[in-house]
């Protein structure tokens, strides 16, 4: 009961806020959404005490019968891989409430729909049936278009249906997959479970998880599946750029993980050369596409796209290493790049900028921002892989686990993570060194913008 508890938290208080009677504040809103994801990360929590770490199976088993005729069943499991992403989340989506102080538009809506994602990532991540997953996984889409496409920047209605209609793709080819499961194998049986090449040809495996690792990869998102992401990060609010890039996008990896090597380990090894090529091509892209950026935004969100990537290199190489350092990699950018989006968040609420030619110097201890610059060293340091931070653990065994069987791929990989350094060193050597140039408070005016840079 406990991981159901989980789902009937937020989606319960949504709708308790959707029917509240009469017209609450947004603080008070605020304040009650904020209870329920306290509430919903404790229950979160919780989940440490009966987990047993030495046991790889499933655990906190819940499973019903739903509708059984398609084989729709409601099963709810935990292991090793669900525990800490449903962790992170409960600690995410509460940042995202605490962060949304400034929402005085539809604040019920927007509230009600933080809930919706936070209750739709737990089910995806504790599902073990592929429709349930599904539903759970296309439940998260539509909550965060209205996010965008309402409470968003300028450009927020062009961000928010690019956003709608590629992940909506990827969710046409992830329910295909499953679907062809169940066509070319002759059962309604969606639990999850392996599919050897006894009960199916490796042709079939390879164009059925061919399919799922599109759809996936549109999700993570992987080059040359990306360009969304970067538009909606930079029309997304700050809060919602903290779910969309610590939360959203690990039902990617976790899907990369759970079904691609999981149901298809035969089909996998045969792909995962080519898959070890995609994955450094994508961290290399991600690197030099947040070299060319000038707003701290588009940076930060073309950096995911780098960091994702490592996850698909833990994954083609899949030694036990390396699937350590993939979950560690997904938790520690979660956690990092929230951090990320939230100090960008800051310097563009106290300055009117993100521009990388327009900020400088905002580290002066008397008219700039140096508590947020500070946060913002210590988050580019944990990015690029300092020793002693957690993108370093993640980042060295994934490394150490794919060295050995794909030492080319891993060795570029190595080089993204290098130029990681180097991106980041320019977003903090401009913004937050030398000599100050718009003091916080002030309010920018476009048309100075290019006068203020040159001085």
């Amino acid at each position: 009961m406990l991981l159901s508890l989980l789902l009937l938290i937020p989606f319960l208080g949504a709708l308790a806020l959707i029917l509240w009677p009469g017209s609450p504040s947004s603080a008070r809103l605020r304040d009650v959404s904020i209870v329920l994801l306290v509430v919903q990360c404790l229950a979160s929590f919780a989940l440490l005490l009966p987990f047993d770490a030495a046991d790889a199976g499933l655990q906190l088993v819940e499973q019903a019968r739903w509708v059984h005729a398609i084989g729709l069943d409601y099963a709810l499991a935990l292991d090793g891989l669900s525990l800490p992403l449903v962790l992170m989340n409960g600690v995410l989506c509460l940042v995202a409430a605490i962060a949304s102080r400034t929402i005085e538009n539809r604040p019920r809506v927007y509230f009600a729909l933080l809930l919706v994602i936070s209750g739709a990532v737990n089910g995806a991540f504790l599902a073990q049936n592929l429709l349930l997953f599904f539903l759970f996984y296309e439940l998260e889409l539509i909550p965060l278009w209205m996010l965008i496409a309402v409470w968003g920047g300028a450009n927020r209605a062009y961000a928010a249906t690019k956003f709608l209609i590629v992940t909506a793709v990827s969710g046409v080819l992830i329910l295909g997959a499953f679907l062809g499961i169940a066509l070319v194998t002759g059962t309604m049986d969606f639990s999850l479970r392996p599919i050897l090449s006894g009960e199916l040809g490796m042709t079939a495996q390879l164009l059925l998880m061919g399919a799922l690792l599109i759809g996936f990869g549109i999700k993570i998102p992987l080059f040359p599946f990306h360009t969304w992401l970067p538009d909606a990060h930079t029309e997304a609010s700050t809060p919602v750029s903290v779910l969309l890039a610590g939360v959203l996008l690990k039902l990617g990896t976790y899907g990369l993980l759970r079904f691609c090597l999981g149901l298809f380990p035969d089909a996998w090894q045969v792909a995962a050369p080519w898959l070890a090529g995609w994955a450094a091509i994508s961290v290399l892209y991600g690197s030099l596409a947040a070299i060319a950026q000038t707003d701290m935004k588009r940076m930060v969100a073309y950096s995911s796209v780098g960091h994702m990537g490592y996850v698909l290199l833990a994954a083609a190489a899949a030694t036990p290493l390396g699937l350590m350092g993939a979950l560690f990699q997904m938790v520690s950018h979660g956690l990092i790049s929230g951090v990320l989006f939230l100090v960008v968040g800051v310097v563009y609420a106290q300055t009117g900028t993100r521009d990388l030619n327009v900020l400088r110097g905002l580290l002066n201890p008397q008219r700039g921002l140096p508590l947020t610059g500070s946060l913002m060293i210590i988050g580019v340091m944990a990015s690029a892989g300092i020793p002693g931070m957690a993108g370093f653990i993640s980042e060295f065994l994934i490394f150490r686990g794919s060295l050995q069987p794909f030492p080319l791929a891993t060795l570029l990989s190595m080089v993204g993570s290098g130029l990681t350094a180097v991106y980041f060193l320019l977003l903090v050597n401009r913004a937050f060194f030398g000599r100050l140039a718009i003091a916080p408070g002030e309010v920018v005016n476009p048309r100075i913008l290019n006068r203020v840079a040159l001085r």
